[in-house]
């Protein structure tokens, strides 16, 4: 699974400028709960990307669970009027009222990432680095739950 340099590399490539430390791993937030239920077993993931213009969507394959070098959605700032981030059980809901409309998204929290998706996708496949395992000879290189609460920050900021 990508460090988190993979994501601007690939970003760096599709032309836009990435900040440093403000990428994340988010999914398309569901609109109720039977749509939750349903998306539980979905393996649609993204990094997010803020850069220095806009918010930059790089998908995740749904089998292999490597990043992929294609910017599904691009983000201006300037079209972006409102940004609510929320508490939800254990996620954070994203919701960007757009120009062209709402877009919900959902990030995992922190507390159980070693054990979600977000948590694998951002240090890899092993849980080196995670947490999961000893320390020994693994460093924590979780960029998810190093990068969350800066980049949640940095969205409410985007705020007109």
């Amino acid at each position: 699974m990508p460090a988190e340099k993979f994501v601007h590399d690939f970003v760096k490539e599709a032309g836009y400028n990435p900040i440093p430390d403000r990428a994340i791993i988010v999914t398309y937030a569901p609109a109720d709960l039977s749509e939750k239920m349903a998306r539980f077993f979905s393996n649609e993931f993204f990094a997010l990307q803020m850069c220095e213009n806009s918010l930059v969507l790089l998908p995740f394959g749904r089998m292999s669970m490597v990043l992929k070098k294609d910017v599904v959605l691009e983000i201006p700032y300037d079209r972006i009027r409102k940004v609510d981030v929320r508490e939800d059980m254990l996620n954070y809901r994203i919701e960007l009222d757009t120009d062209d409309g709402l877009i919900a998204l959902s990030a995992q929290q922190k507390s159980f990432n070693a054990l979600r998706h977000s948590g694998t996708l951002s240090v890899g496949m092993s849980g080196f680095g995670s947490g999961v395992t000893s320390e020994g000879i693994t460093k924590k290189d979780n960029w998810h739950r190093a990068n969350l609460d800066a980049t949640l920050e940095a969205l409410k900021a985007l705020n007109r």
